[in-house]
């Protein structure tokens, strides 16, 4: 077989190819237009060391939305002119994010490419996205992404090889010689099997079997389309013993059978209506991931968690039921606005603890901190879903629904059948122990950029004036509230030195509640607000409730004073979790 040529294309740079936190976030169909992944893809390449790329090894998978496999094409292609020696790809080109960054750790490898708009919808009309792995596992840091962006800005060329397409459904090796004389080989993986090692190494599978292998313990996983249905079905099923109807929407779809891929009480409706809503539920335990795996919801018969509540109860019960932390936590962190009710757990445990900004990228700096001391000892958590520890570093949707049936056989491991220790069981003892931080976020998505600006100046602005007489002061008088501070966040990491402005929007009352404002960065159209609402209740007689209940004063005052319907015209959000 003749040698592979590498050819220089010459192309121009495309606006608007900013990497953030969470990768490049685009239209399908942007990122299919000409030479738009390749200017990034070389953007990237241009990005890192180019003496240790020659010979690396990477990993690249993806969520299975539309273009997956086109894309993946286009990067091996681009890999091997880069002088990469080797990329793994998941078979059928599928790899969750957490998984990604499993391999990535236990292989040793340079770093790893992942396919994904995590939740965001998939098809030929909705997103796509890409984003890079460090060596850690862990997503790029400011360091790597900025460089990314500036590339982007002055391309005037990328290197690709005339490779032949890689049958990407066929496990083993395909190896090709380069021009010059160097070897490219494209690896296609297992799946799942890296993950689960890594898995297997966290929690005791053989209690988690006993307890679903009760009669008085069923359960339901929703993987709604996306890329954790072969994870759930190899894990849950085949691995604990689950029944295959456990696990619902199983196979990954290009456009994630229409729906939105997002694990919330709006995104998975079939979920909610057959554990939350139906009075007659048959499951003791339900839980959904998204797009890429990395997020979760964890549900009770007839009872929700929080994700909130759900990281602080993980936390608490760690050392006992997950022999990954036997030897107790180091280290607790969440995002800032992420409820405190893992704080509890932080104080009674007596570890560190960390308010970090949104992004799991500020988490893996205290995790590397941490491992470089000796030890596993570290659990994260974000409200949007997202939890995890330092197994990845990544959060994991499938971990946390695990960690939860780890709980659940931890707090069984004694019960009779009929006597079955149930999830809300476990969260309202929580609360009775350390009091409720009643919980909620709004979401108002696909907002007009220029009217959600503006609003963010304006609360911003308010922030200058809390005298008695002053806006904020008047509003929340009328509602029975008064302020204490209000702020914008900044976070100086102590581990790398590095400063993040304007993470958020702080408004922290007497009495302690508070609300926090930020403009999500996830979608790839429009702008997204987030409103953050968070009250705290000792009184023991007034902890139950949905969180609406408990927060509808503090709802009423954060709108009235943050204009939301005069700034945006919205007269309600999109999501509310």
């Amino acid at each position: 077989m003749a040698a592979v040529v590498v050819k220089d294309v010459q192309t121009k740079p495309i606006e608007g190819q900013k990497t953030g936190t969470s990768g490049l976030r685009k239209r399908t169909k942007e990122f299919m237009s000409e030479n738009y992944l390749s200017n990034w893809i070389q953007s990237l390449f241009s990005s890192l060391d180019a003496k240790e790329m020659a010979g690396a090894a990477i990993v690249l998978g993806g969520d299975g939305r539309f273009w997956n496999d086109e894309a993946i094409q286009i990067i091996l292609s681009m890999a091997a002119a880069a002088g990469f020696g080797r990329v793994l790809v998941g078979q059928n080109g599928i790899l969750s994010t957490p998984a990604i960054s499993a391999i990535i750790r236990r292989r040793k490898l340079f770093g790893g490419l992942i396919l994904t708009a995590s939740h965001n919808p998939g098809g030929p009309d909705n997103d796509f996205g890409i984003k890079y792995n460090c060596a850690n596992g862990g997503p790029a840091p400011e360091s790597i992404t900025s460089a990314i962006f500036e590339h982007t800005k002055t391309i005037s060329s990328y290197k690709i090889a005339e490779l032949p397409t890689v049958d990407l459904s066929k496990l083993g090796e395909s190896t090709f010689d380069m021009n010059g004389g160097s070897k490219f080989t494209v690896e296609i993986i297992d799946s799942v099997s890296d993950y689960l090692v890594a898995l297997q190494e966290v929690f005791d599978f053989d209690a988690i079997r006993k307890l679903l292998a009760r009669e008085d313990f069923n359960i339901l996983f929703d993987a709604m389309s996306g890329v954790t249905g072969p994870y759930a079905m190899r894990i849950l099923v085949e691995e604990l013993g689950a029944s295959k109807d456990s696990v619902s929407r199983e196979i990954p779809l290009p456009d994630f059978g229409g729906g939105h891929p997002d694990p919330n009480l709006t995104y998975a409706p079939e979920l909610v209506k057959a554990v939350l809503e139906d009075p007659n539920s048959k499951y003791d335990f339900g839980a959904a991931s998204d797009g890429d795996g990395d997020r979760n919801m964890i549900l009770g018969r007839n009872f929700f968690v929080t994700p909130s509540d759900s990281l602080a109860i993980i936390a608490e019960n760690a050392k006992d039921a997950i022999p990954y932390f036997a030897k107790g936590l180091r280290a607790i962190a969440r995002s800032m606005p992420t409820s405190a009710a893992v704080d509890h757990v932080g104080r009674a445990l007596g570890c560190a603890m960390y308010e970090v900004p949104t992004g799991w990228k500020f988490f893996g700096n205290i995790m590397d901190h941490f491992e470089a001391e000796g030890g596993h000892a570290v659990i994260c958590g974000e409200e949007s879903f997202g939890t995890g520890s330092d197994h990845v570093r990544e959060k994991d949707g499938l971990w946390a629904v695990i960690a939860w049936l780890a709980v659940l056989a931890f707090k069984n491991k004694d019960s009779k059948v009929g006597e079955l220790v149930s999830v809300a069981d476990i969260v309202t003892d929580f609360w009775k122990r350390h009091g409720r931080n009643f919980y909620c976020r709004y979401d108002y998505e696909n907002v007009d950029a220029a009217a959600a600006k503006s609003l963010m100046k304006h609360l911003e602005e308010s922030q200058a004036d809390l005298s008695d007489g002053g806006f904020l002061q008047t509003v929340a008088k009328k509602h029975g509230y008064s302020f204490k501070d209000a702020n914008v966040f900044n976070y100086d990491d102590p581990f790398d030195k590095s400063h993040s402005a304007n993470q958020g929007l702080r408004f922290l009352f007497s009495d302690g509640s508070r609300v926090v404002f930020r403009l999500s960065g996830t979608g790839s159209v429009g702008a997204t607000i987030r409103v953050y609402l968070e009250q705290y209740q000792g009184d023991k007689t007034k902890l139950g409730g949905s969180g609406q209940d408990g927060l509808a004063g503090l709802v009423k005052c954060a709108l009235e004073f943050c204009k939301m319907e005069e700034f945006t015209g919205r007269k309600e959000p999109t999501v509310i979790t």
